[in-house]
Protein backbone atom coordinates (compact mmCIF):
# COMPACT_ATOMS: atom_id res chain seq x y z
CA UNK A 1 0.00 0.00 0.00
CA UNK A 2 1.34 3.37 -1.08
CA UNK A 3 1.29 6.10 1.33
CA UNK A 4 -1.39 8.01 -1.04
CA UNK A 5 -3.91 4.85 -0.88
CA UNK A 6 -6.59 5.04 2.29
CA UNK A 7 -5.99 2.29 4.86
CA UNK A 8 -9.72 0.92 4.72
CA UNK A 9 -9.22 -0.46 8.17
CA UNK A 10 -8.37 2.19 9.89
CA UNK A 11 -11.25 3.91 7.55
CA UNK A 12 -13.66 1.43 8.49
CA UNK A 13 -12.86 1.58 12.39
CA UNK A 14 -13.26 5.32 12.25
CA UNK A 15 -16.91 5.27 10.86
CA UNK A 16 -18.35 2.77 13.30
CA UNK A 17 -16.74 5.02 15.60
CA UNK A 18 -19.05 8.09 14.02
CA UNK A 19 -22.21 5.83 13.28
CA UNK A 20 -21.36 6.35 9.62
CA UNK A 21 -23.38 3.70 7.33
CA UNK A 22 -25.68 2.33 10.02
CA UNK A 23 -22.14 1.17 12.11
CA UNK A 24 -22.22 2.12 15.76
CA UNK A 25 -19.31 1.29 18.60
CA UNK A 26 -22.30 1.67 20.91
CA UNK A 27 -24.79 -0.93 19.37
CA UNK A 28 -27.91 -0.91 21.30
CA UNK A 29 -28.38 -4.24 23.72
CA UNK A 30 -31.91 -5.65 24.31
CA UNK A 31 -33.42 -8.65 26.90
CA UNK A 32 -36.81 -8.98 24.56
CA UNK A 33 -39.03 -8.55 27.42
CA UNK A 34 -40.43 -5.71 26.27
CA UNK A 35 -41.51 -6.86 22.90
CA UNK A 36 -42.19 -10.35 24.53
CA UNK A 37 -44.81 -8.49 26.77
CA UNK A 38 -46.56 -5.98 23.87
CA UNK A 39 -47.21 -9.68 21.83
CA UNK A 40 -48.50 -11.18 24.83
CA UNK A 41 -51.18 -8.57 25.34
CA UNK A 42 -52.09 -8.20 21.48
CA UNK A 43 -52.61 -12.04 21.69
CA UNK A 44 -54.12 -12.45 25.16
CA UNK A 45 -58.02 -13.40 25.50
CA UNK A 46 -58.38 -13.60 29.24
CA UNK A 47 -56.36 -10.19 30.57
CA UNK A 48 -57.62 -7.09 29.06
CA UNK A 49 -56.31 -3.62 29.38
CA UNK A 50 -59.16 -1.08 30.40
CA UNK A 51 -57.80 2.21 28.75
CA UNK A 52 -59.21 4.49 30.67
CA UNK A 53 -58.53 2.89 34.18
CA UNK A 54 -55.04 2.95 32.92
CA UNK A 55 -54.61 6.28 32.35
CA UNK A 56 -56.64 6.97 35.68
CA UNK A 57 -54.18 5.04 37.35
CA UNK A 58 -51.12 6.69 35.83
CA UNK A 59 -52.40 10.02 37.18
CA UNK A 60 -53.37 8.49 40.61
CA UNK A 61 -49.83 6.88 40.86
CA UNK A 62 -47.94 10.14 39.78
CA UNK A 63 -49.73 12.12 42.34
CA UNK A 64 -49.05 10.11 45.37
CA UNK A 65 -45.40 9.29 44.31
CA UNK A 66 -45.06 13.26 44.51
CA UNK A 67 -47.27 13.09 47.60
CA UNK A 68 -44.85 10.76 49.22
CA UNK A 69 -41.51 12.30 47.36
CA UNK A 70 -41.37 8.85 46.37
CA UNK A 71 -37.34 8.00 44.59
CA UNK A 72 -35.24 5.55 43.79
CA UNK A 73 -33.49 6.45 47.46
CA UNK A 74 -36.71 4.93 49.04
CA UNK A 75 -35.41 1.64 48.50
CA UNK A 76 -32.68 2.31 51.36
CA UNK A 77 -35.08 3.71 53.42
CA UNK A 78 -36.71 0.06 54.02
CA UNK A 79 -35.48 -1.10 57.43
CA UNK A 80 -34.23 -4.24 56.19
CA UNK A 81 -32.23 -3.33 53.11
CA UNK A 82 -28.57 -3.20 53.45
CA UNK A 83 -26.96 0.51 53.64
CA UNK A 84 -23.66 -0.02 53.24
CA UNK A 85 -22.53 0.87 49.35
CA UNK A 86 -19.61 -2.11 48.98
CA UNK A 87 -19.07 -5.59 47.63
CA UNK A 88 -20.56 -7.34 51.06
CA UNK A 89 -24.18 -5.32 50.00
CA UNK A 90 -23.48 -6.24 46.37
CA UNK A 91 -23.08 -9.81 47.62
CA UNK A 92 -26.10 -9.43 49.48
CA UNK A 93 -28.43 -8.47 46.55
CA UNK A 94 -27.37 -11.17 44.34
CA UNK A 95 -28.24 -13.87 47.19
CA UNK A 96 -31.31 -11.88 47.98
CA UNK A 97 -32.51 -11.47 44.05
CA UNK A 98 -31.19 -15.31 43.67
CA UNK A 99 -33.78 -16.73 45.93
CA UNK A 100 -36.41 -13.81 45.55
CA UNK A 101 -39.52 -16.25 44.40
CA UNK A 102 -42.54 -17.74 45.80
CA UNK A 103 -43.68 -16.85 49.19
CA UNK A 104 -46.98 -16.91 49.46
CA UNK A 105 -49.22 -19.46 51.52
CA UNK A 106 -51.28 -21.74 51.78
CA UNK A 107 -52.57 -20.19 54.94
CA UNK A 108 -55.04 -17.21 54.88
CA UNK A 109 -54.07 -16.99 58.52
CA UNK A 110 -50.69 -14.76 59.01
CA UNK A 111 -49.90 -16.39 62.25
CA UNK A 112 -49.77 -19.89 59.97
CA UNK A 113 -47.60 -18.73 57.81
CA UNK A 114 -43.84 -18.68 56.48
CA UNK A 115 -42.25 -16.06 58.84
CA UNK A 116 -38.81 -15.61 60.58
CA UNK A 117 -38.45 -13.61 63.43
CA UNK A 118 -34.99 -10.74 63.67
CA UNK A 119 -34.39 -8.12 66.27
CA UNK A 120 -37.91 -8.92 68.04
CA UNK A 121 -39.96 -8.70 64.83
CA UNK A 122 -41.65 -11.02 62.81
CA UNK A 123 -41.74 -11.00 58.95
CA UNK A 124 -43.55 -12.53 55.94
CA UNK A 125 -43.36 -12.40 52.05
CA UNK A 126 -39.90 -10.87 50.54
CA UNK A 127 -39.08 -9.61 53.65
CA UNK A 128 -38.86 -12.98 55.14
CA UNK A 129 -36.26 -13.96 53.12
CA UNK A 130 -34.21 -10.48 53.82
CA UNK A 131 -34.70 -10.97 57.58
CA UNK A 132 -33.38 -14.69 57.11
CA UNK A 133 -30.13 -13.33 55.34
CA UNK A 134 -29.32 -10.68 57.56
CA UNK A 135 -30.31 -13.11 61.07
CA UNK A 136 -27.58 -15.75 59.42
CA UNK A 137 -24.78 -12.51 58.51
CA UNK A 138 -25.35 -11.90 62.23
CA UNK A 139 -25.13 -15.81 63.64
CA UNK A 140 -21.80 -15.71 61.74
CA UNK A 141 -22.98 -17.94 58.78
CA UNK A 142 -21.29 -16.73 56.01
CA UNK A 143 -24.29 -17.17 53.93
CA UNK A 144 -23.82 -13.99 51.27
CA UNK A 145 -20.43 -15.87 49.99
CA UNK A 146 -20.05 -17.27 47.16
CA UNK A 147 -17.43 -20.04 48.06
CA UNK A 148 -19.61 -20.52 50.68
CA UNK A 149 -22.22 -22.44 48.92
CA UNK A 150 -20.08 -24.83 47.34
CA UNK A 151 -18.66 -25.70 50.04
CA UNK A 152 -20.85 -28.97 51.18
CA UNK A 153 -18.54 -29.70 54.38
CA UNK A 154 -19.40 -26.34 55.88
CA UNK A 155 -22.43 -25.41 53.82
CA UNK A 156 -24.85 -28.43 54.26
CA UNK A 157 -28.34 -28.72 53.38
CA UNK A 158 -28.89 -28.86 57.17
CA UNK A 159 -26.78 -24.91 57.62
CA UNK A 160 -29.12 -24.06 55.01
CA UNK A 161 -32.32 -25.45 56.11
CA UNK A 162 -31.64 -23.73 60.09
CA UNK A 163 -30.67 -20.57 57.50
CA UNK A 164 -34.15 -20.66 56.65
CA UNK A 165 -35.82 -21.98 59.36
CA UNK A 166 -39.33 -20.52 60.13
CA UNK A 167 -40.95 -18.94 63.12
CA UNK A 168 -43.95 -20.58 62.17
CA UNK A 169 -44.83 -24.02 61.21
CA UNK A 170 -44.41 -23.34 58.17
CA UNK A 171 -41.42 -23.97 56.17
CA UNK A 172 -40.07 -21.71 53.46
CA UNK A 173 -41.69 -22.63 49.86
CA UNK A 174 -39.58 -24.56 47.58
CA UNK A 175 -36.39 -24.75 50.08
CA UNK A 176 -34.88 -27.81 47.89
CA UNK A 177 -35.62 -25.32 44.77
CA UNK A 178 -33.58 -22.78 46.75
CA UNK A 179 -30.91 -24.52 47.82
CA UNK A 180 -30.15 -25.92 44.42
CA UNK A 181 -30.65 -22.35 43.11
CA UNK A 182 -27.22 -21.62 45.84
CA UNK A 183 -25.20 -24.47 44.74
CA UNK A 184 -25.85 -23.91 41.18
CA UNK A 185 -24.93 -20.12 41.04
CA UNK A 186 -22.19 -20.81 43.81
CA UNK A 187 -20.31 -23.53 41.11
CA UNK A 188 -21.14 -20.76 37.83
CA UNK A 189 -19.47 -18.19 39.83
CA UNK A 190 -16.37 -20.21 40.43
CA UNK A 191 -15.99 -21.61 37.22
CA UNK A 192 -16.36 -18.51 34.96
CA UNK A 193 -16.11 -15.57 37.08
CA UNK A 194 -13.33 -16.19 39.37
CA UNK A 195 -16.01 -16.92 42.22
CA UNK A 196 -16.41 -13.39 42.27
CA UNK A 197 -20.16 -11.79 41.95
CA UNK A 198 -18.22 -8.17 41.24
CA UNK A 199 -16.51 -9.96 38.17
CA UNK A 200 -19.82 -10.79 36.78
CA UNK A 201 -20.56 -7.17 37.32
CA UNK A 202 -17.82 -5.56 35.71
CA UNK A 203 -18.30 -7.41 32.66
CA UNK A 204 -21.42 -5.73 31.86
CA UNK A 205 -19.47 -2.57 31.55
CA UNK A 206 -22.72 -0.38 33.05
CA UNK A 207 -25.25 -1.64 30.70
CA UNK A 208 -28.53 -3.13 32.80
CA UNK A 209 -29.46 -4.88 29.42
CA UNK A 210 -26.05 -6.38 28.99
CA UNK A 211 -26.43 -7.65 32.78
CA UNK A 212 -29.69 -9.21 32.26
CA UNK A 213 -28.58 -11.17 29.90
CA UNK A 214 -25.37 -12.39 31.16
CA UNK A 215 -27.56 -13.40 33.97
CA UNK A 216 -30.03 -15.37 31.92
CA UNK A 217 -27.49 -16.88 29.28
CA UNK A 218 -25.02 -17.94 32.35
CA UNK A 219 -27.20 -18.58 35.42
CA UNK A 220 -30.02 -21.56 34.45
CA UNK A 221 -31.97 -20.48 37.81
CA UNK A 222 -32.41 -16.63 36.09
CA UNK A 223 -33.68 -17.47 32.68
CA UNK A 224 -37.20 -16.83 33.01
CA UNK A 225 -38.30 -17.77 29.64
CA UNK A 226 -41.83 -19.16 29.23
CA UNK A 227 -43.73 -20.44 25.74
CA UNK A 228 -46.78 -18.51 24.76
CA UNK A 229 -48.46 -19.27 21.17
CA UNK A 230 -45.47 -21.44 20.36
CA UNK A 231 -43.07 -18.70 20.83
CA UNK A 232 -40.74 -17.87 23.59
CA UNK A 233 -41.34 -15.20 25.87
CA UNK A 234 -38.35 -13.53 27.94
CA UNK A 235 -40.20 -12.56 31.71
CA UNK A 236 -36.24 -12.67 33.38
CA UNK A 237 -38.09 -11.03 36.51
CA UNK A 238 -35.30 -11.74 38.87
CA UNK A 239 -32.50 -10.97 36.94
CA UNK A 240 -34.00 -7.56 36.05
CA UNK A 241 -34.82 -6.81 39.54
CA UNK A 242 -31.44 -7.44 40.45
CA UNK A 243 -30.19 -4.99 38.05
CA UNK A 244 -32.79 -2.55 39.64
CA UNK A 245 -31.60 -3.35 43.39
CA UNK A 246 -28.47 -2.57 42.52
CA UNK A 247 -29.24 0.89 40.49
CA UNK A 248 -31.73 2.03 43.68
CA UNK A 249 -29.29 0.71 46.26
CA UNK A 250 -26.10 2.77 44.62
CA UNK A 251 -28.41 5.55 43.57
CA UNK A 252 -27.07 4.89 40.34
CA UNK A 253 -23.53 5.01 41.26
CA UNK A 254 -20.67 2.76 41.01
CA UNK A 255 -21.88 -0.59 41.38
CA UNK A 256 -25.53 0.99 40.66
CA UNK A 257 -24.48 2.99 37.52
CA UNK A 258 -26.27 2.04 34.53
CA UNK A 259 -26.53 4.03 31.02
CA UNK A 260 -29.57 2.23 29.78
CA UNK A 261 -31.12 1.69 33.31
CA UNK A 262 -34.73 2.71 31.30
CA UNK A 263 -34.82 -0.40 29.27
CA UNK A 264 -36.03 -2.81 32.86
CA UNK A 265 -39.25 -3.56 32.73
CA UNK A 266 -41.76 -3.94 35.70
CA UNK A 267 -41.11 -7.17 37.15
CA UNK A 268 -43.72 -10.07 36.29
CA UNK A 269 -44.87 -11.12 39.77
CA UNK A 270 -48.39 -12.09 41.65
CA UNK A 271 -48.33 -8.89 43.80
CA UNK A 272 -48.54 -6.17 40.68
CA UNK A 273 -51.10 -7.76 38.59
CA UNK A 274 -53.02 -7.97 42.03
CA UNK A 275 -52.80 -4.31 42.35
CA UNK A 276 -53.03 -3.38 38.74
CA UNK A 277 -56.38 -4.88 38.71
CA UNK A 278 -57.61 -3.10 42.39
CA UNK A 279 -56.90 0.03 39.97
CA UNK A 280 -58.76 -0.95 37.13
CA UNK A 281 -56.17 -1.37 34.86
CA UNK A 282 -56.54 -4.74 34.04
CA UNK A 283 -59.80 -7.01 33.80
CA UNK A 284 -59.98 -11.12 33.69
CA UNK A 285 -62.21 -13.56 31.88
CA UNK A 286 -65.21 -14.77 34.14
CA UNK A 287 -62.72 -18.13 34.18
CA UNK A 288 -59.55 -16.97 35.07
CA UNK A 289 -61.48 -14.15 37.80
CA UNK A 290 -62.72 -17.31 38.87
CA UNK A 291 -59.55 -19.30 39.43
CA UNK A 292 -58.11 -16.17 41.36
CA UNK A 293 -60.97 -15.52 43.15
CA UNK A 294 -60.97 -19.08 44.79
CA UNK A 295 -57.65 -19.12 45.66
CA UNK A 296 -57.04 -21.76 42.91
CA UNK A 297 -53.64 -22.81 41.75
CA UNK A 298 -52.69 -21.46 38.19
CA UNK A 299 -50.19 -23.72 36.70
CA UNK A 300 -46.78 -22.26 35.88
CA UNK A 301 -46.12 -21.89 32.26
CA UNK A 302 -49.66 -22.00 31.50
CA UNK A 303 -51.43 -19.56 29.22
CA UNK A 304 -52.87 -17.78 31.98
CA UNK A 305 -50.22 -17.00 33.88
CA UNK A 306 -47.90 -16.31 31.11
CA UNK A 307 -50.98 -13.55 30.02
CA UNK A 308 -50.73 -12.41 34.04
CA UNK A 309 -47.60 -11.96 33.44
CA UNK A 310 -47.19 -10.21 30.31
CA UNK A 311 -50.00 -7.68 29.77
CA UNK A 312 -48.94 -6.50 33.76
CA UNK A 313 -45.52 -5.52 31.99
CA UNK A 314 -46.99 -4.04 29.11
CA UNK A 315 -49.95 -2.22 31.43
CA UNK A 316 -46.81 -0.58 33.43
CA UNK A 317 -45.12 0.64 30.23
CA UNK A 318 -48.24 2.27 29.30
CA UNK A 319 -48.69 4.08 32.54
CA UNK A 320 -45.00 5.10 32.76
CA UNK A 321 -45.65 6.51 29.11
CA UNK A 322 -49.29 8.63 30.09
CA UNK A 323 -47.19 9.49 32.99
CA UNK A 324 -44.56 10.84 30.55
CA UNK A 325 -47.33 12.36 28.13
CA UNK A 326 -48.77 14.42 30.98
CA UNK A 327 -45.57 15.45 32.84
CA UNK A 328 -42.53 15.46 29.84
CA UNK A 329 -40.25 16.38 32.78
CA UNK A 330 -41.23 13.48 34.53
CA UNK A 331 -38.12 11.58 35.72
CA UNK A 332 -40.25 8.03 36.11
CA UNK A 333 -39.25 4.63 34.91
CA UNK A 334 -40.89 1.14 35.28
CA UNK A 335 -38.43 0.30 38.27
CA UNK A 336 -40.00 2.93 40.11
CA UNK A 337 -43.61 2.34 39.24
CA UNK A 338 -43.13 -1.11 40.18
CA UNK A 339 -41.67 -0.52 43.10
CA UNK A 340 -43.89 2.06 44.40
CA UNK A 341 -47.17 -0.74 43.55
CA UNK A 342 -45.77 -3.10 45.11
CA UNK A 343 -45.00 -1.26 48.23
CA UNK A 344 -48.81 0.08 48.40
CA UNK A 345 -49.85 -2.95 47.39
CA UNK A 346 -47.75 -4.57 51.11
CA UNK A 347 -49.38 -1.24 52.74
CA UNK A 348 -53.32 -2.07 51.40
CA UNK A 349 -53.29 -5.90 52.65
CA UNK A 350 -51.56 -4.58 55.99
CA UNK A 351 -54.36 -2.37 56.36
CA UNK A 352 -56.93 -4.90 55.55
CA UNK A 353 -57.87 -3.45 52.18
CA UNK A 354 -60.67 -6.07 50.34
CA UNK A 355 -58.74 -6.45 47.31
CA UNK A 356 -59.20 -9.35 44.72
CA UNK A 357 -56.68 -12.07 45.58
CA UNK A 358 -53.11 -12.29 43.78
CA UNK A 359 -52.92 -15.33 41.71
CA UNK A 360 -51.37 -18.85 43.09
CA UNK A 361 -48.47 -20.41 40.91
CA UNK A 362 -45.68 -22.14 42.41
CA UNK A 363 -42.20 -21.72 40.33
CA UNK A 364 -38.66 -20.03 40.88
CA UNK A 365 -39.39 -17.41 38.73
CA UNK A 366 -41.11 -15.31 40.86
Amino acid sequence: MSDSEPDEELLSLLRQSLGINGCSSSKTIDTKVLEDAEYVYDHSIDVALDTHGTKAAAATIWNLMQEKQYTFKTWSEHTLHPKAKDESTVNFIFLMDLLNFCFWSEHEDPQRCFSVEYHGQTFTGYWSLVAAIHRALKESIPITTPSFWINETECTDDVLRNVFRSASSESIPLLDQRIHCIREAGRILASDFDGSILNLINQANHSAASLVNILTSNFPCFNDVLTFESRPIHFHKRAQILVADLWACFEGQGYGAFHDIDIITMFADYRIPQMLHSLGCLRYSPSLESQVRYLKEIESGSKWEVQLRGCSIWCVELIRREIVRQHPKAEVNAILIDFFLYDTMKERVEEGVKTIPHHRSRSIWY
